[in-house]
């Protein structure tokens, strides 16, 4: 054999070397891309998995706009990611609810609080969402009320260091034992009852909290007027004596 057909021999076998090597490093890359699909899909069926995305709003305290569905013993039934879930009734409301079947196809919104799968079980809540309303809606009412103002409100309660009064814009304040009257008042039940309806002033507003006064207005209204002295009226009469006493012709 020739020297110039040993080297054509050669070149060829690096060239079926470099051919092999080549496919096998595209095969190589076909298996990863394949892998990183699968892990795609999977990624994919966790996402459509409700019970996966209740979890997450739950961790995430997504508040979620539902509707009421239907009316069971003890709450209500609200739907969530195609999953049937139960709003207990003293989560649904922050005060006692008479007539549950008032919420029937009502909109709310709710919060997911227990999730367990294996027992089929979703629990939502609306009460925390209505009490940070309630909080944000307080802090604005106080935001504009002006010390001095006067409102009408009720007793709403009385302990022995003064009366919670509700006025008449929702909000509560305290009137203290020594803001009640004038006169010495020692307990505030001797001298008001609950239901009691009040005028009261505000006084001062702290850290969310506001004071009243009743006493304040009592002495408004009963402030000293100027006195004015009016002689009687013989003192006012005068004879021709008196006026040309002191005349001299």
């Amino acid at each position: 054999m020739s020297e110039e057909m040993k080297v054509e021999m050669q070149a060829d076998e690096a060239a079926e070397n470099k051919t092999a090597e080549a496919a096998a490093e595209q095969t190589a890359e076909s298996a990863v891309e394949n892998t990183e699909t699968m892990a795609d899909y999977e990624d994919h069926f966790d996402d459509a998995n409700p019970w996966n995305r209740v979890k997450e709003y739950m961790e995430n305290k997504t508040v979620l706009p539902l509707k009421v569905e239907g009316v069971v013993n003890g709450g209500v039934i609200v739907m969530v990611e195609g999953l049937r879930g139960f709003v207990p009734a003293s989560k649904l409301s922050l005060s006692y609810i008479e007539d549950l079947e008032t919420y029937l196809l009502k909109d709310i919104e709710a919060q997911v609080i227990d999730v367990d799968q294996a027992n089929n079980r979703l629990v939502l809540s609306a009460r925390e969402i209505l009490k940070e309303k309630e909080r944000k809606a307080r802090e604005e009412q106080i935001a504009n009320l002006k010390i001095g103002t006067v409102l009408e409100g009720t007793v709403e309660t009385l302990q022995n260091y003064g009366a919670f009064v509700k006025l008449e814009n929702g909000l509560s304040g305290l009137v203290h034992v020594s803001q009640i009257s004038q006169k010495r008042v020692k307990m505030p039940s001797d001298v008001l009852n609950v239901g009691d309806k009040v005028t009261v002033k505000v006084i001062g507003i702290k850290d969310g909290k506001v004071s009243l006064s009743m006493k304040a207005l009592e002495e408004a209204k009963e402030a000293p007027e100027e006195k004015v002295v009016i002689p009687k009226s013989e003192n006012i009469g005068t004879s021709l004596g008196d006026l040309f006493k002191n005349l001299k012709l």
